[in-house]
């Protein structure tokens, strides 16, 4: 029988995000929520606005993909708003579109810069 302390290992993972200041942040994640990013950067008190709610409207929630992590396809929403979006590379996405996978253990991402 598994334990209560086995069972949250098995539903969290950990990915690393640096912050505007270069401070690398380890934050334990949980799968089993269905949150994204975004939402996980901001309960960790990260200086992420999120905006539009998650929405794709905004692109508060910007950040870089910094591993090799596999993520899913963005969506036309999603691609639409890093079109207008400033500090936009190749490995741009927006936090509130990925959501939290078991196989994302060990992700590394950056919040990009905020206009201005």
């Amino acid at each position: 029988m598994t334990n209560y302390t086995e069972f949250c290992a098995m539903n969290t993972i950990q990915i690393s995000v640096l912050d505007r200041e270069g401070e690398l942040h380890s934050l334990e994640t949980p799968t089993d929520m269905a949150l994204n990013v975004m939402e996980i950067c901001k309960a960790y008190e990260l200086e992420v606005e999120g905006t539009c709610g998650g929405m794709a409207l905004c692109a508060s929630c910007h950040v870089y993909v910094l591993s090799e992590h596999e993520l899913s396809a963005p969506s036309d929403d999603e691609l639409a708003m890093l079109d207008s979006a400033f500090f936009v590379q190749a490995n741009s996405r927006l936090g509130c579109q990925i959501k939290i996978k078991e196989d994302m253990d060990g992700l590394k991402l950056a919040l990009a810069p905020v206009s201005g």
